[in-house]
């Protein structure tokens, strides 16, 4: 959020970042829920947020649906499985299918690690079970930290992480990489093909936008998104992504609203499925 504040400076004026951090993300977006809708108040919506915890929480004091109107996507991080580079040698994993056909050989005997129960590694997890029909145990872990140690350890056989947080172990060789869950492959890690040719329309990102509160006006919605998606095209906010491992997504506020409406409607049943639950 803070390279595009400086983007954003001369068309904005000053923006000023304020975390506040907790609850998987609930605290800050509750304050954007109940900041007077003026447009001086907006924050971020993730995955978490405004996909997630509506199902993963008893109860929220927000609305996901309701409570926010979108400005702009702002970027997205492909998510990839990566197995330990150890164990895929001692398995000979090399690939999605090696690793299927492995724990379809062994009911069990495959478990992978996650940053805790409803967590975004957790549901691609459940998601990549359910597609490929093999069984693997799921470890949660205190955080997504902990999860990687715990991969790096051996103590778990492979993770969906961030390619973000993956990057640098998989540089090392001490990851291997197996696949992105975008969509399509991602320019980010080339070479490495999508789950989506395993399991027909698979696609789980991290994602990251802006939303502001119900209620603000049109034509300040319409203000807030040209001037950040304006930033987030420019070459200079997209070198700067790149070098986090992520890629910029500007979008309208349509656009935006749509697109996490139809992320909720995904993870809704991945999560009932799954019966993780928070309270």
């Amino acid at each position: 959020s803070r390279v595009l504040a400086e983007r954003v400076r001369d068309t904005l004026g000053t923006v000023i970042v304020e975390n506040k951090a907790g609850a998987g993300g609930n605290i800050g977006v509750d304050a954007i829920a109940k900041a007077a809708p003026d447009g001086k108040t907006i924050g971020l919506a993730t995955v978490a947020t405004h996909a997630v915890n509506p199902w993963l929480y008893k109860k929220l004091p927000f609305d996901a649906g309701k409570d926010f109107v979108g400005l702009t996507q702002m970027v997205r991080v492909p998510n990839v499985l990566v197995i330990n580079a150890e164990r895929a040698k001692e398995l000979k994993i090399n690939s999605v299918a090696d690793l299927v056909a492995y724990g379809k050989a062994h009911p069990g005997k495959l478990s992978y690690g996650s940053g805790g129960n409803g967590s975004a590694g957790h549901l691609a997890g459940e998601m990549f079970k359910q597609g490929m029909q093999f069984t693997a145990v799921h470890i949660p872990y205190r955080g997504a930290s902990p999860a990687q140690l715990a991969l790096l350890a051996g103590e778990v056989d492979f993770n969906i992480d961030n390619l973000a947080a993956a990057s640098a172990n998989i540089k090392s060789g001490k990851l291997k990489a197996l696949a992105v869950t975008s969509l399509d492959e991602s320019s980010l890690l080339p070479g490495v093909p999508a789950l989506s040719k395993q399991i027909k329309g698979f696609a789980i990102d991290t994602w990251w936008g802006l939303v502001a509160p119900a209620g603000t006006p049109a034509d300040v919605v319409e203000k807030l998104s040209k001037a950040f998606s304006d930033a987030l095209k420019d070459p200079e906010t997209q070198k700067r992504f790149a070098t986090l491992m992520a890629e910029p997504v500007p979008t309208t506020s349509k656009q935006f609203d749509d697109f996490m409406a139809a992320e909720r409607t995904k993870y809704g049943p991945v999560v009932k499925a799954s019966g993780a639950s928070v309270d």
